[in-house]
């Protein structure tokens, strides 16, 4: 559950009852939202609002007190507000947490002075002393909103979401799973540069995993139930129970490396040294793990992760990462997304098959190849990311938008489906001219401008948001 906390600004030229009824319609409003709320109440200040330095000092030691709880704080305008005292409270409370600004919409017909609020030009005030202040926050689509408008439930969810993910990623730590594999230089990143984030790594060879494993009896406990959780997550006929048995035991020690650790996510070397060595590919018992919502990337692709998990944060669904792989056809605005494939059966539909992995197959025997699974990715609505470290200018950067996996059918193997991105050819140029990797993060959600506040608001990373209208496959418009 997400926790806001509240300042309800007041100004005393204006009527201050408004701050009463504009309190408890918030509080109800979260509460009905799902969000959990810490305020002042009516015998700490005026109307639990805050308008003076002391009122201020009194808010700020309220949310001192349930700091690791606040995940973020809206700052709610009955009528016009007192800008510096909502300031002052924000940095007095030395929270750093995104910050939303809402501001009650006046009646033209009830504009007296008992009624009129003036909260239009007392949230510029406020937002302005907020950058004076140096304090990042977000606003309304609407300027002056309803708190009883689907509009700003909409913001509400969308400043969750925003919550979750700059919370989530400045105490997000990743376990990368043996070493990169030597041909794959597009997955490079600074240690260094994403701990700055607060984001942590945590690494283990692959010889600990397997010499852990191999520990392991094929009737141990925890291996028999791994071996029922494949056998229940998904469709394994045809495949040896040797094989399995030897994915349950990946997954047992996995398991432990993620729970000692306290781990968000992890990248693995998938290939080739788990095939040759072990005998299995890992992607069945990682599909596993990002569809629990603990999301796992292939070829130690720590920063593919980061986006994989940054949409999981905003919005509670599990995230895959593939290629942009083929074009479809001669659609300009369509491309085959592809992998081979540790998707999870959520953006199967659940519809997801074991096989085995015909890429690897003809190196290494098919033998040593089981536990990929197979299908095409269900039509859906989908939010793409892609995070990278651009060390030369010791920065992170990142790219996202919305899209669309299609019904159009392909005949080929692994997991794959067919995406559909308005002024796709533009947002190509922009990956390749700027040196991004072929891997991209995909998630059935629409949370790009969620995504967008999050990494480049509040973390500070340059964010590309590819928005285009398509109109004869032309893009007439681009957000950088």
């Amino acid at each position: 559950m997400t926790t806001l906390g509240i300042i309800v600004g007041n100004r005393g030229f204006f009527p201050s009852k408004l701050c009463e009824q504009g309190r408890k319609s918030i509080i109800e409003l979260l509460e009905a939202e799902g969000f959990k709320v810490v305020a002042l109440n009516e015998k700490d200040t005026p109307y639990g609002s805050v308008e003076t330095y002391q009122d201020a000092k009194k808010c700020a030691a309220l949310f001192k007190k349930h700091r690791e709880e606040i995940d973020g704080i809206l700052v709610t305008l009955p009528n016009f507000g007192d800008e510096r005292g909502i300031a002052d409270t924000v940095r007095l409370s030395g929270l750093d947490v995104p910050v939303l600004v809402q501001a009650f919409p006046d009646d033209p017909g009830n504009m007296d002075i008992k009624n009129r609020r003036d909260s239009f030009c007392g949230k510029m005030s406020v937002c302005n002393n907020l950058s004076q202040y140096n304090i990042a926050y977000s606003l309304t689509r609407l300027h002056t909103v309803n708190p009883e408008s689907a509009s700003f439930k909409q913001d509400l969810q969308r400043f969750g979401s925003i919550c979750r993910v700059v919370g989530g990623l400045k105490k997000a730590r990743f376990g990368q799973v043996g070493a990169r594999p030597a041909a794959f230089l597009t997955v490079r990143y600074s240690e260094k540069l994403l701990e700055q984030y607060g984001i942590s790594v945590e690494s283990i060879d692959l010889s600990e995993i397997f010499g852990r494993a191999w520990k392991l009896k094929d009737n141990d406990s925890d291996v028999v139930q791994k071996v029922d959780a494949l056998k229940g997550y998904m469709k394994t006929a045809g495949i040896p129970a040797g094989a399995l048995i030897k994915m349950a035991k990946f997954a047992s020690v996995l398991d432990h490396f993620i729970e000692d650790n306290e781990l968000d996510g992890t990248a693995i070397q998938c290939w080739t040294s788990m095939e040759e060595y072990f005998g299995i590919v890992p992607c069945a018992v990682m599909s596993m793990l990002s569809n629990s919502l603990k999301p796992s990337a292939c070829e130690t692709d720590i920063t593919g992760l980061i986006g994989m998990y940054a949409m999981v944060l905003a919005s509670g669904k599990p995230s895959a990462i593939l290629d942009w792989n083929n074009n479809y056809g001669d659609d300009p605005n369509k491309a085959v997304v592809f992998h081979c494939s540790n998707l999870p059966q959520d953006i199967f539909g659940g519809q997801g098959l074991m096989d085995y992995q015909e890429i690897i197959a003809g190196s290494v025997g098919k033998e040593h190849t089981y536990g990929t699974i197979v299908g095409q990715i269900k039509q859906a609505a989908v939010t793409y990311c892609r995070v990278s470290t651009d060390d030369a200018y010791g920065l992170v950067r990142a790219y996202l938008g919305e899209a669309r996996i299609t019904d159009d059918k392909i005949s080929t193997f692994g997991g794959y489906g067919v995406i559909q991105v308005p002024g796709f050819q533009e947002l190509l140029h922009h990956i390749c001219e700027n040196g991004f990797e072929h891997h991209v993060a995909l998630n059935p959600s629409s949370v790009a401008d969620a995504l967008e506040e999050a990494l480049g608001s509040y973390l500070g990373w340059q964010v590309y948001h590819h928005i285009a209208i398509a109109e004869a496959g032309r893009p007439l418009a681009t957000k950088r």
